[in-house]
């Protein structure tokens, strides 16, 4: 099959390329530095010509409420040109349990993203992942000075970007499910634990206080960002780290 990936040169996009061209496909990665622009809409029209699917993978370049208006226009854009163009199959990666944190301006965004996508006029799967365990050096430096590191315990089930790129193309190259598959990490922890795990790791002397005010994941209330019933990835955090 013809696969246009857009955002198919980020962190999870060039490896899907990458995953579905070796499972013989012929994916090809589309981003703004490639021509095609999913705000403006320039270069959509031909990066999807010919396209049996499309999977977007682009992002927002900021999580607060602009968020909102950029997966409203990408999505807008994207769709109109895969309808157009006769796609069959339209992929997005979302996040595990993004319609439970509406206090959250990015989840809302992408929770507004799927809206759009199931709406929309092209057959869908949308895929949900656990929290990226790439993500975990940027969620420690939010609330970081010298001495600790402040962290709440909200629960975290860790997978790794390759995992997450492998079960992408395994979607994209099969039937559209017109739904979701949640897919995780194979072990849950809580965010300080989590902390102390890589901090250790790193040789970081630093101490991992649990605070339930701190940072980003502090809004989650309960496990709604783990599904231990979810499609389990198989690389473990311990592994991941060494």
């Amino acid at each position: 099959m013809k696969i246009a990936v857009m955002g198919g040169t980020g962190l999870i996009g060039s490896q899907v390329v990458k995953d579905l061209n070796a499972a013989g496909h012929e994916a090809v990665p589309h981003s703004k530095s490639t021509g095609a622009d999913v705000i403006s809409g320039q270069g959509l029209d031909e990066a999807v010509a010919g396209a049996d699917v499309v999977v977007n993978l682009t992002n927002s370049p900021t999580f607060d409420e602009a968020s909102l208006a950029f997966f409203r226009t990408s999505m807008d854009n994207l769709l109109a040109a895969a309808g157009k163009a006769g796609v069959g199959h339209f992929v997005v990666l979302s996040i595990v349990g993004v319609d439970q944190v509406p206090e959250l301006d990015y989840y809302r965004a992408k929770a507004l993203q799927e809206e759009i996508l199931a709406a929309g006029p092209v057959p869908y799967s949308i895929v949900r992942a656990t929290q990226f365990m790439e993500f975990m050096d940027a969620v420690l430096s939010w609330t970081a000075d010298a001495d600790t590191v402040r962290l709440p315990a909200t629960p975290i089930q860790p997978i790794a970007s390759k995992d997450v790129a492998a079960a992408v193309a395994e979607v994209a190259a099969g039937a559209p499910l017109n739904g979701i598959r949640n897919i995780g990490g194979p072990e849950v922890f809580t965010l300080d634990e989590l902390g102390r795990i890589t901090l250790s790791h790193k040789g970081d002397g630093r101490s991992v206080v649990v605070d339930p005010t701190a940072g980003m994941f502090a809004v989650v209330k309960g496990d709604v960002l783990t599904d231990e019933s979810a499609h389990l990835a198989p690389t473990r955090y311990a592994d991941w780290l060494s």
